[in-house]
């Protein structure tokens, strides 16, 4: 994992749990963490306990495949992990690239 701004000892224990397992996520994770743990307030910090407590399918639904989570204040939050993140909203392709199948400047029809 990359370095963080000094985090105080909650912002620690939310750094290590950011640590999924799971790459893809652990990505995401770490540069929000990079970027936006350490100048979190209380309320955004509870809101990221409550997300990481979700079970990991979950979360690679909402950070990964773009599924909008039913509480507003998760469904922000994961927004704003993902613009930390450079990542294209839902529908944009993981990390704002273009889909896999077309190259810059393409086309579709132009592939067929």
């Amino acid at each position: 994992m990359g370095v963080c701004a000094p985090l105080d000892a909650e912002g620690r224990r939310l750094q290590w749990r950011c640590r999924r397992g799971m790459k893809e996520l652990d990505v995401l994770l770490e540069v929000y963490c990079n970027v936006a743990l350490a100048s979190a307030g209380a309320q955004e910090r509870a809101v990221l306990t409550r997300l990481l407590e979700l079970p990991d399918p979950e979360l690679a639904r909402y950070l990964l495949a773009g599924e909008v989570a039913d509480d507003p204040a998760i469904a922000a939050l994961i927004e704003r992990i993902l613009a930390a993140a450079g990542a294209a909203p839902p529908g944009g392709g993981m990390m704002g690239g273009p889909p896999p199948d077309t190259a810059p400047g393409v086309e579709t029809s132009e592939l067929i």
